[in-house]
């Protein structure tokens, strides 16, 4: 909204800072965290209210965590609350990226609303299944693909890029489409499956994020990307805005969910979040190496499955518990422990993913 201030720079040469998107990314992530700050402690007390028993523990988790029964849940409302805000105010409102990014953001925590309204309030029974909300999710998400495929440029716009191949591109044709919308859905519930410990989704988002600005801003900048030679995407560079606003609201949010916390985020957040940085991916032709800067939250999904495969096929588990994060804890590691190393890990694995921009 504030880039309509440009149109006044000949009268106001100030305006002219709201032309450059590094500027406006560092004022989206400054207002998202304030808002946060400032709205975070009115909206713990009402869903406090509200939710009486809080976010429901499970039986057979660690007993570590039954200390966190009454913990209010749906903080993913703060963060959505400054990422929306944030970015409709230093974002420029004429990308089509900007506005598919912020419909999925806010679709796919619309789903984990209502996921979390009905463990709240114990009706599990009520409401969409599990199939269907994957289906719900799907459809969003290839609706997002189609429309950012025809935002694009030729034959490119629906093709795959490698990592440390500049020349590499397989063009999947109207494939793209159902292909970018398992990297939304995966992501989306992949970040959902790491939300088990106070801290250990949103830093790692808050990484992905960062490393994701990045790219953006060097993919939607035809100079950089020449240099770099990684592929231009116009457009793109506008993302790094609501990236920005990712990064502050998160900075906010863990203010608050840090242990021991006030609240947790919840399906509204983590499926919103993950669904967020996968459409950038997506748009930004950087799919494969989600997987790498995401390599946290692979290893988590990955884990439910290899769990949920190795017992229905010989009745065996593989792991203590899954998510992979409780299994560390049965092993005897303590909540900080596998916090923190879990941070460091996708410190590591974001350095590598953004080493693919110059080996190349």
């Amino acid at each position: 909204m504030l880039t309509l201030l440009v149109g006044a720079a000949d009268q106001v040469s100030v305006f002219n800072v709201f032309r450059y998107i590094t500027f406006r990314t560092g004022g989206a992530l400054i207002t998202s965290a304030l808002i946060v700050f400032m709205f975070g402690p009115v909206i713990i007390n009402s869903l406090r209210t509200r939710q009486g028993r809080g976010q429901p523990i499970r039986a057979d988790g660690p007993q570590t965590h039954f200390k966190k029964a009454g913990t209010p849940t749906m903080g993913g409302l703060m963060i959505l609350t400054g990422i929306i805000l944030s970015s409709l105010l230093w974002a420029n409102l004429s990308s089509v990226y900007v506005w598919t990014v912020l419909i999925v953001t806010l679709s796919f925590g619309a789903i984990g609303f209502y996921d979390d309204y009905k463990k709240v309030t114990k009706q599990s029974h009520l409401g969409i299944s599990g199939k269907l909300r994957l289906a719900t999710e799907f459809l969003i998400a290839g609706l997002a693909a189609w429309i950012i495929m025809r935002a694009g440029q030729g034959p490119f716009s629906s093709s795959l890029t490698f990592p440390f191949f500049k020349d590499l591109i397989v063009n999947l044709g109207i494939f793209f489409v159902p292909f970018a919308a398992f990297v939304v859905v995966g992501a989306g519930n992949a970040v959902n499956l790491t939300d088990g410990l106070d801290g250990l989704a949103i830093v790692p988002v808050m990484i992905a994020a960062s490393s994701f600005g990045v790219i953006a801003y060097l993919s939607g900048n035809a100079v950089f990307a020449d240099y770099l030679q990684i592929h231009f995407v116009p457009g793109t560079g506008e993302l790094a805005v609501v990236l920005g606003a990712v990064i502050g609201a998160g900075l906010g949010f863990l203010w608050f969910n840090a242990p021991p916390a006030a609240i947790f985020m919840g399906d509204t957040g983590s499926l919103a979040l993950g669904g967020l940085i996968g459409t950038i991916a997506i748009a930004t032709k950087h799919e494969i190496v989600l997987a790498i800067i995401g390599g946290l939250f692979v290893m988590e999904a990955l884990s439910v499955i290899i769990q949920v495969a190795a017992f229905r096929m010989t009745g065996k588990r593989v792991f203590l518990m899954a998510p992979i994060h409780h299994h560390f804890e049965k092993m005897g590691w303590t909540e900080s422990q596998i916090v923190i190393r879990f941070w460091i890990i996708a410190v590591i694995l974001a350095l590598i993913g953004l080493s693919t921009l110059k080996l190349r």
